[in-house]
């Protein structure tokens, strides 16, 4: 998560039961990152508990209509450099807005890091927003598996991704691959980058993993290189939440997964 919002006290306001729900499980993955969260559930007095922790510089998600989010902290906004980022979702969990200090709060950063957590939408307004996704695959497979049943691997992925085949960044696997021709060679043919990792390193983003195979664990020691390595490639291209948009898919010799991440950089 971006510094300029682990610097900040973190309060959830939820409004509702369904909300109070979506605070619980965004409360339980902040708190793994940041060292001050709480959660509020129906404050009282409503406007003022929140007005004086805007006041006081905490970074707010509020669980509630856009409407009531926006009169509640009218009176007390300030400047767009100093005040603190805050986020409005929805109760059901779809949609992140980050309404105050956008750029300037980390606010836009932020949105996508929450979305990530609780896999909603970042939905970004800034005229200008900063943030861009950066998509990259991993993938696994057999000893010379060709080219060809790669790159229609890659190809089927991406589409049920909803992306562009041209939006992938880079091509990952495990390092027991580093030489294998037929991922070299798609990733040279697409003009992406291609990068391998040691099984040490795969297995950090373990607790990301759709899907874990024993076997594959017994063999190469991950429990699954696809996801892993898109994960791994992913989060080392910015320094938000990565997250999988499509899980392990299979051809006859090889698998493919594909991660996101938000980057300031183009």
């Amino acid at each position: 998560m971006g510094s300029r919002v682990l610097n900040r006290p973190i309060r959830i306001v939820a409004l509702t039961e369904p909300g109070r729900a979506l605070s619980d499980k965004l409360h339980l993955a902040l708190t793994a990152t940041a060292h001050d969260c709480e959660q509020w559930f129906k404050p009282k007095p409503f406007t003022e508990q929140v007005q004086n922790a805007f006041s006081s510089g905490s970074a707010l998600v509020l669980i509630c209509a856009t409407g009531i989010a926006v009169r509640t902290l009218a009176p007390v906004i300030r400047d767009k450099k100093s005040d603190p980022p805050v986020l409005v979702l929805d109760e059901s969990g779809k949609f992140v807005i980050p309404i105050l200090s956008g750029h300037e709060g980390g606010a836009n950063q932020w949105a996508a890091e929450v979305a990530a957590m609780i896999q909603a939408q970042p939905v970004i307004t800034s005229a200008n927003a900063y943030l861009n996704p950066r998509y990259v695959a991993g993938m696994g497979c057999e000893r010379n598996c060709p080219t060809e049943e790669l790159q229609s691997l890659l190809e089927n992925s991406v589409a049920q991704a909803g992306i562009s085949l041209q939006q992938i960044s880079s091509i990952t696997s495990i390092d027991i691959k580093h030489d294998e021709a037929g991922l070299i060679e798609l990733a040279s043919k697409m003009g992406a980058s291609y990068h391998t990792f040691s099984a040490s390193e795969l297995s950090r983003v373990e607790a990301q993993l759709t899907t874990r195979s024993e076997y594959v664990f017994n063999t190469v020691g991950v429990y699954g290189v696809a996801e892993s390595a898109a994960l791994t490639g992913a989060r080392r291209l910015g320094d938000g939440l990565c997250e999988l948009i499509l899980p392990k898919q299979k051809s006859r010799k090889a698998t493919c997964a594909i991660a996101r991440i938000y980057s300031t950089q183009s």
